[in-house]
């Protein structure tokens, strides 16, 4: 497994990163300075990553990647920052700095995927892939279907879906059957570095503008796939609806997004008349707790794909490892899906899977459907969706991962009665 050592002072988001590499298959090591990610950088076996926070107690990143260069060590280096200031970032990358950066706020969404990047290709962990994977439920072939009718337009399109549900994998679909496939295309992070201008004196233009109007005119004719357009900055998003709207480029954009995008232009962070050059045409991706006829079939992909991998027979659910599967809530979705049958296949001793070989990560800080929002639509929801797939409270308890005592407490605030209804 690939060893990624996190050098952060922040207890909480260390648990957090730990979490999410763990799932992933990497062993992270955790220091909170740089002295510490010293002495554990020296013992990095080739093929590591290194991912620390911009500031830290005894000195900044910049001080340790310093110290990195002088002692030969060329670990590639990914750098938390706290949001995406022009003079921080700049500052981390120039001249062979760090090799790429993830937003604090993002780290749920971007950490693995980064890290994934600069592992060496012989170390690579699991990943979703590009292409989409099979699945039987009517809402699968309904979102296959639109694929195909909207692939034929150059109509730009916004895929909706929570995270781990594989917008990227349908995004690149839609320009996989498009004309615009013989064209170029890029992936583009609105949260990461790659939107980060450079500084150009002889412009007149801001660095921004001059970052963005590139990638349109390298893609001419061709495809930009926007991944989380959530995490596109007001001035981002101003440069871009400028572009689209004022020099009209002959490039097709389609992005990803988290259903929360709605909200934000409700709320005025995100600018309506943006939202509706680019939702010319939308897929919405739903979670796979409302699919759960997909679950045996992705379950099995991602068993086969593990049996190929280390070159083994394929090996079965059983029933109770199945039905397990579909009472779990599954707040990570497919990404989660992967996590979970991949370790059981690594844990369950013979062929045959059963529900005593699978872990659930209960307590995951990263999905914002948790009851620790305390959210009461969401606290309402997902009660009541307990509820169904349990069939009785002891059971809907269990899958909320609480006591039935705190469960009957919540019921009686929100006025839930025995058969999981609002009490008029």
């Amino acid at each position: 497994m690939n060893k990624v050592l996190i050098i952060d002072a922040s207890a909480s988001y260390e648990r957090l990163m730990t979490g999410l590499l763990a799932r992933a298959g990497y062993t992270p090591i955790i220091t909170d300075c740089i002295k510490a990610g010293k002495i554990e950088a020296a013992k990095l076996p080739p093929g590591a990553v290194i991912v620390t926070a911009m500031r830290l107690p005894d000195g900044n990143a910049r001080e340790f990647i310093n110290w990195l260069k002088i002692e030969g060590y060329k670990f590639p280096v990914i750098a938390v920052v706290e949001n995406l200031n022009n003079a921080d970032v700049l500052s981390i990358m120039r001249g062979g700095g760090a090799v790429d950066i993830i937003q604090r706020p993002a780290i749920d969404k971007q950490l693995v995927e980064t890290v994934a990047q600069y592992v060496k290709t012989e170390n690579k962990t699991f990943t979703l892939g590009k292409h989409l994977i099979p699945r039987q439920s009517d809402e699968w072939r309904e979102i296959e279907r639109k694929i195909k009718t909207i692939a034929k337009s150059n109509a730009n399109v916004i895929v909706f879906g929570a995270s781990g549900t594989g917008k990227e994998q349908v995004a690149l679909e839609i320009y996989g059957q498009s004309s615009r496939s013989q064209k170029p295309h890029i992936v583009v992070e609105a949260g990461g570095a790659g939107l980060i201008g450079k500084h150009d004196p002889t412009s007149g233009r801001s660095e921004i503008y001059n970052r963005i109007k590139s990638y349109f005119e390298n893609t001419d004719g061709g495809t930009i796939i926007v991944k989380n357009l959530q995490l596109l900055t007001f001035e981002k998003q101003s440069v871009l609806l400028h572009i689209l709207e004022e020099e009209h480029p002959n490039v097709r954009v389609i992005c990803t997004a988290e259903p929360y995008l709605r909200r934000m232009m409700a709320e005025q962070s995100f600018r309506p008349n943006l939202m509706y050059m680019l939702r010319e045409f939308e897929i919405v991706i739903p979670p796979l707790r409302e699919v759960t006829e997909d679950i045996p079939v992705l379950a099995n992909f991602f068993l086969k794909m593990y049996a190929n991998h280390h070159n083994e027979p394929r090996k079965r659910l059983d029933a109770s490892a199945v039905k397990a599967l579909k009472q779990h809530l599954w707040v990570g979705n497919v990404r989660e899906l992967k996590n979970v049958i991949l370790q059981a296949a690594f844990n369950a001793n013979g062929e045959i899977i059963s529900e005593s070989d699978i872990t659930f990560n209960v307590n995951d800080p990263e999905f914002d459907d948790s009851l620790d929002l305390r959210n009461p639509r969401k606290e309402i929801a997902l009660i009541k969706e307990a509820y169904r797939r349990g069939g009785n409270w002891k059971e809907a308890a269990k899958l909320l991962n609480i006591t039935e005592k705190t469960l009957i407490s919540l019921r009686k605030k929100y006025g839930i009665d025995s058969n999981g209804e609002i009490q008029s």
